[in-house]
C-alpha cells in the first residue's frame, strides 16, 4: 500500500542550533522568488512532551543570533542559486 503524501508545507531549508531553530520559507512573488524566516525553541514540558514557542531568554539570544546570521547567509545562496548565469541564452 502507498504512503499517504503529506501536503503540509515544507520549509526551503532549516538551521538549528541545539534547542533553536529557523525555518526559512521561500515565496513567489511578482518579481520573483523571495524568502522570509520563523524562529522557534522546542522546549519539554513537565510531562515530558515537546512544545515549540517563540519566546526567547536572555540564554537563547546569542544562539538566535547565530541562527539569524546563518539563515540570512542561506537566503543569499539560495538567491544566488536561483539567478540565470550571465551570457546563458
Amino acid at each position: 500500500m502507498a504512503k499517504k503524501q503529506s501536503s503540509k508545507v515544507q520549509p526551503a531549508e532549516q538551521v538549528r542550533i541545539g534547542s533553536v531553530k529557523a525555518a526559512i520559507w521561500k515565496n513567489e512573488g511578482e518579481k520573483g522568488a523571495f524568502y522570509n524566516v520563523t524562529f522557534q525553541r522546542s522546549y519539554r514540558t513537565e510531562d515530558g512532551k515537546w512544545q515549540n514557542t517563540a519566546s526567547f531568554g536572555r540564554d537563547d539570544l546569542l544562539v538566535l543570533a547565530k541562527i539569524a546570521d546563518a539563515a540570512h547567509s542561506r537566503i543569499l545562496r539560495l538567491l544566488a542559486d536561483q539567478k540565470p548565469l550571465a551570457g546563458a541564452a
